[in-house]
């Protein structure tokens, strides 16, 4: 009973960026009908895996869904698809537009079986463009939004991508905003409408927010970036033992932090320390000062010090140490459950919270086709109607039928 329970999305989407956006919907408490085609969703194949299918990374982006197979390229497939939009709240869609269209399922020809229906489309750029027809990947994204371009310019270089899928997830949460939008203008005007949530656009606006700097004016006052950012010298600093983050911010912060380690006096000493202003100004010199006063104690000496100075300071984890932070695990970040096909698995939970409509994953993440006769029936097929369509090839159900789709505790 989520904060969206009684919206029906019909997810078409695969890979990263679409499911992301509609788990987010199902876990809010969406009802998520996922419809792959007869190979099923490509990120099925990313292991580890325990059973086929059933990838690590797919199972971190396709909870709280229902699976449903139907070959679209047959006539009764598209016709299901139709019937099942006309049912449909939502509609979302990772392809190209172009590519939608040749299906026959263009937002006209949707729109037409159910005019209410919010046709949410996530590519690569937006339609009005040169490259409207091109094809898109997190990481030609990454590069086309100036990533690795800032990677280059702060550290002297090679270029790189940010080792994360992170053009695919920011758009993904984009289009959680964007579609609820389009929900809560329904309710005010009863009309649905296409939306379209292009990932270059949306990316260039995520990373030019910070770096369009002197850009920003005409004339341009210098070449764009935010010093702060692109310093060399910003990362984790180095401690006797380890790493730790720090952010030593703001007047207040520096002269907790300067007392805390007995050095009040750098504050008159270096003018470039003297106030927010200027150690803006001066901040690869003042990050790297800090660099070396924090090489001069260990990582747990340095905690007490700052969480005792209220300097704001947190652990530098990795892949294994994040699970186990006390804070994640008081909170019950990472949960372990039970999926009746794969066993104890870990996933993480909503990070955000309702206090009248708890939102928790309603499903367990679905075997390909696991739901194909419960989504049918549900729409209104009979059984004769449901068996014609799986002899034809139009849809298939998964052969081990029965597997618990219960809710989740």
């Amino acid at each position: 009973m989520g904060p969206l329970n009684g919206l029906k999305i019909l997810d078409m989407t695969s890979v990263l960026m679409g499911p992301s956006a509609t788990q987010m919907l199902g876990d809010m408490g969406a009802d998520v009908i996922k419809v792959e085609a007869p190979d099923g969703d490509l990120i099925r194949q990313i292991g580890p895996m325990r059973s086929e299918g059933m990838g690590s990374i797919f199972l971190n982006a396709n909870r709280s869904k229902r699976s449903i197979v139907i070959d679209l390229k047959q006539p009764e497939g598209r016709q299901a698809l139709l019937q099942l939009a006309a049912q449909a709240d939502v509609l979302v869609y990772n392809v190209r537009p172009a590519a939608m269209a040749r299906l026959g399922l263009s937002y006209e020809e949707v729109a037409a079986a159910n005019p209410r229906i919010i046709y949410a489309g996530l590519y690569g750029f937006g339609q009005d463009g040169p490259y409207a027809a091109k094809p898109a990947y997190d990481d030609l994204i990454q590069g086309a939004a100036t990533l690795p371009y800032l990677f280059a310019r702060a550290n002297g270089g090679e270029p790189r991508y940010v080792p994360n899928a992170i053009a695919d997830r920011v758009v993904g949460l984009s289009a959680v905003g964007a579609i609820l939008a389009a929900v809560v203008s329904r309710l005010q005007t009863g009309v649905g409408q296409r939306v379209d949530v292009p990932m270059l656009e949306t990316m260039v606006s995520v990373v030019m927010a910070d770096h369009m700097g002197g850009l920003t004016f005409e004339p341009p006052m210098d070449d764009g970036g935010y010093a702060r950012q692109l310093s060399p010298e910003r990362r984790p600093y180095r401690t006797r033992d380890g790493y730790i983050c720090a952010m030593v911010y703001n007047d207040k912060q520096w002269r907790s932090f300067l007392q805390a380690i007995g050095r009040e006096a750098l504050l008159e000493e270096d003018h470039r320390f003297r106030d927010f202003a200027t150690r803006a100004a001066h901040i690869d010199h003042v990050y790297g000062e800090l660099s070396r006063i924090f090489e001069t104690r260990s990582t747990q000496e340095w905690i007490a010090l700052l969480d005792a100075a209220d300097i704001p300071s947190m652990p530098m984890h990795d892949l294994q140490s994040v699970l186990e932070d006390p804070h994640l695990r008081q909170v019950g970040f990472f949960p372990v459950v039970e999926h009746p096909s794969e066993g104890p698995i870990r996933w993480m939970r909503m990070p955000s919270t309702w206090s009248g409509t708890p939102a928790l994953p309603t499903r367990h993440v679905p075997r390909l086709g696991e739901h194909t006769r419960e989504v049918l029936a549900g729409a209104g097929f009979n059984a004769q109607e449901i068996d014609a369509l799986l002899t034809s090839g139009a849809v298939r159900q998964e052969a081990a039928e029965g597997r618990d789709a219960e809710a989740v505790a």
